[in-house]
């Protein structure tokens, strides 16, 4: 966990977030979803091809299409898990058009 992870602090206790992030590659028009608790040093990595064997290491540059920021790590592998079976461009991009869309997931997947 890198100093840039999102954190909230209360009465001594504190919370790491985690997010749920789509990439999108103009170069080979793909989409990416995926869970982190460092958004900007996941990103980095898929751009750099940190993993050898990945699936984004084709599409680099990937840029941010959309992120959502979760309480739990539980919570971001549920939500991620229920992008990734809507396989659809319409869902990603109505998750940009409605932001309500991302406040029902973040209530169903407590």
């Amino acid at each position: 966990m890198g100093a840039k992870a999102s954190q909230k602090c209360e009465a001594f206790l504190c919370y790491m977030n985690f997010f749920i992030y789509i990439i999108y590659s103009p170069s080979v028009d793909q989409f990416y979803v995926g869970q982190t608790i460092d958004l900007i040093e996941r990103i980095n990595q898929h751009n750099n091809a940190f993993f050898e064997n990945s699936s984004t290491k084709k599409g680099i540059p990937w840029e941010i299409y959309f992120k959502l920021e979760c309480s739990t790590r539980n919570q971001a592998i549920l939500i991620e898990n229920h992008i990734k079976r809507m396989k659809s461009r319409k869902y990603y991009s109505s998750l940009l058009l409605y932001p309500e869309i991302s406040e029902k997931l973040l209530l169903r997947f407590l």
